[in-house]
C-alpha cells in the first residue's frame, strides 16, 4: 500500500444553515468506506463534533503524527472561503486531496486559495480515491485534477457508476454519534442518520441543481435493491433516518417492497423522505409506509403562483397541488414544504402569498430558498439574458427591484407570517408529537428556545423593531 493512514476530514464547524447542520457527512463517509483495504488505517473527523481540532494548528499536529493522506470534503458554497483558509494552513508535506460539490465546480479556485492542495477529485470520488491510494499514476486517473510543474492538469471526467456497485457507508468509522442540534441545544434524544435508496431524478425542474452535477453529467434515475436498503437501515445505530433521495417515491412498487421488509423484520425506526405531489395517487402505499415507520414527507411545492411553476417546469399547477393535499391531509404524516422565492418576474405580493398558501395546504413547517442556479442549470442562460437580473457570487438570483437586503426582508416576513400565525406553532408541535417525531422529553430540551419564540411573537403582534434579545 502507498499510504498508511488516511484522514477523512469534514472541515465545517457548523452547517451553512440549521437544517444542513443535522446531517452526518454522508458523502465523505462513502469516500472513507471506499478506502477500506486500500490504506492501513482510516480516521474520520467531523469538526462540528470535535472542537479540539477547530484550530488548524491542532489539526496539523494530529496530521504530522502519522497521517500521510488527507481527504477533505468541500461541499457547500457558503463558508467555502473560511474552509479554504483552514485547509491552506494544514501541512503541505502531506498529500492533501479535496473533493465535493463546491470543489468540483471551482477547481481552479481551490488550487488558487490552497497552495498546499495536491489534487482535486471531480464528481463521484469512490473509484478515483481508490486508484490514487493504490499508487496509480495520477495522469491515468479519471476525474482527477492535479498540479505538475507549476501547471494544473485536468484528466477526463469519470463516468457515473451504477448505484448498486457503490458500497454503503461504514458507520463504525464515525468517532462521534450524530444528534440533531440547533444553537447548541439538542433537538431530539434519538440518534439521527441518512440512507440513500436511489440516485437521480426522472423529472426536469429548471431550477434543480441536484440532478446535474457541476460537470454537466445528469444521472439517470436508478434504485438500489430493497434488501440492500433495509440491511443498511438495520445496521445503522440511529432510530431517526432521513432518506437522501431526490424523490423517494418515484417507483411505488419499490417503496412497497422496502416497507414490506421493514415490517417483516420488525424494525422500529422513524423515516423522513422527499416526495412530489404525485405521491397522493397512491394512498394505499402511503398507509403501508406509515405502518412501516415513515412519518415525515418533505414536499417540493416551490410557489403559490402558476406562472412561476410553469417557469420552473414543475409539471403541475396550484390547483393540482390543492387536489393532492385534499388526499394527503387525510393521512397522518407530518408535512414539510419547500418553497423558492425571488423568481424571475415574481413580485413581493406573490412571495408573501406563501404563508397563507402553506397553511391552506396543511403544511406543518416550511423551508425557504432563494432562487439559485448552478453552472449547468437550464435557468442560468434565462437569468443572464433577462434585463434587470443578475447572478451573485454564489449563484443566487437578484434583481434591480429586489436586491440581497430586500429579499432577506421578504424571507423574514414569510417565515414570521407562517410560524407566528395564531395556532400554527401549536399545530406543528402537536403533529410532531403525534407522529412520534417529538417526544415529551424532546420538548423539555427545546425549553431554552421558548423565550426567543415568545419574544418574536410579541414583537410581531406589537410591531416592534427587530432587536434580538440577549440569551444571557
Amino acid at each position: 500500500m502507498n499510504y498508511r493512514h488516511c484522514l477523512c476530514l469534514y472541515p465545517y464547524t457548523e452547517g451553512p444553515n440549521p437544517l444542513i447542520s443535522l446531517f452526518p457527512p454522508t458523502g465523505l463517509e462513502y469516500i472513507a468506506t471506499a478506502l477500506k483495504g486500500h490504506v492501513d488505517r482510516i480516521s474520520l473527523v467531523d469538526l462540528r463534533h470535535e472542537p479540539q481540532f477547530h484550530r488548524p494548528e491542532a489539526m496539523s499536529e494530529f496530521i504530522r503524527t502519522d497521517v500521510d493522506l488527507v481527504c477533505i470534503s468541500l461541499y457547500w458554497t457558503m463558508r467555502a472561503r473560511e474552509v479554504c483558509n483552514y485547509i491552506s494552513r494544514l501541512p503541505p508535506e502531506r498529500t492533501i486531496v479535496v473533493g465535493g460539490h463546491e470543489a468540483t465546480g471551482n477547481v481552479e479556485g481551490v488550487f488558487e486559495r490552497c497552495s498546499n492542495v495536491a489534487a482535486v477529485i471531480r464528481g463521484e470520488g469512490e473509484e478515483t480515491i481508490q486508484e490514487l491510494a493504490d499508487g496509480r499514476p495520477w495522469e491515468q486517473i479519471q476525474g482527477l485534477s492535479f498540479r505538475r510543474n507549476g501547471k494544473i492538469i485536468h484528466n477526463p471526467n469519470r463516468p457515473l457508476r451504477p448505484i448498486d456497485t457503490i458500497t454503503p457507508p461504514d458507520r463504525s468509522l464515525r468517532r462521534t454519534r450524530c444528534f440533531p442540534s440547533l444553537r447548541g441545544i439538542r433537538l431530539w434524544a434519538e440518534e439521527y442518520d441518512t440512507v440513500l435508496a436511489s440516485r437521480g431524478c426522472p423529472y426536469n425542474c429548471r431550477f434543480c441543481t441536484l440532478t446535474i452535477n457541476p460537470l454537466g453529467q445528469k444521472r439517470n434515475y436508478a434504485t438500489r435493491s430493497p434488501e440492500s436498503v433495509v440491511d443498511e437501515i438495520e445496521a445503522s445505530p440511529a432510530r431517526m433516518i432521513l432518506f437522501c433521495d431526490d424523490n423517494f417515491f418515484v417507483r411505488p412498487g419499490h417503496v412497497e417492497q422496502i416497507c414490506d421488509l421493514l415490517l417483516a423484520r420488525r424494525i422500529n425506526k422513524r423515516y423522513f423522505a422527499n416526495a412530489r405531489i404525485e405521491v397522493a395517487r397512491y394512498p394505499d402505499m402511503l398507509q403501508k409506509a406509515y405502518r412501516a415507520g415513515f412519518r415525515m414527507l418533505l414536499m417540493g411545492i416551490e410557489s403559490p403562483t402558476d406562472r412561476v411553476l410553469e417557469q420552473f417546469n414543475k409539471g403541475f399547477t396550484t390547483s393540482r397541488v390543492r387536489e393532492a393535499f385534499r388526499v394527503l391531509r387525510r393521512l397522518p404524516f407530518f408535512y414539510h414544504g419547500y418553497f423558492i422565492y425571488g423568481s424571475l418576474g415574481e413580485t413581493e405580493e406573490e412571495m408573501l402569498r406563501i404563508p397563507a398558501y402553506a397553511r391552506e395546504l396543511g403544511l406543518h413547517t416550511i423551508a425557504l430558498s432563494l432562487l439559485h442556479v448552478d453552472r449547468f442549470s437550464p435557468l442560468r442562460e434565462v437569468v443572464q439574458t433577462t434585463p434587470g437580473y443578475w447572478l451573485g457570487s454564489r449563484g443566487h438570483v437578484y434583481s434591480e427591484r429586489y436586491g440581497k437586503r430586500g429579499l432577506l426582508r421578504i424571507r423574514n416576513r414569510i417565515r414570521r407570517n407562517f410560524l407566528f400565525h395564531p395556532g400554527q406553532l401549536a399545530k406543528t408541535v402537536s403533529q410532531a408529537h403525534s407522529c412520534e417525531i417529538l417526544t415529551y422529553r424532546d420538548m423539555t430540551r427545546l425549553a431554552p428556545l421558548l423565550p426567543l419564540i415568545a419574544w418574536e411573537y410579541l414583537r410581531r403582534k406589537l410591531r416592534l423593531p427587530w432587536n434580538r434579545p440577549s440569551r444571557g
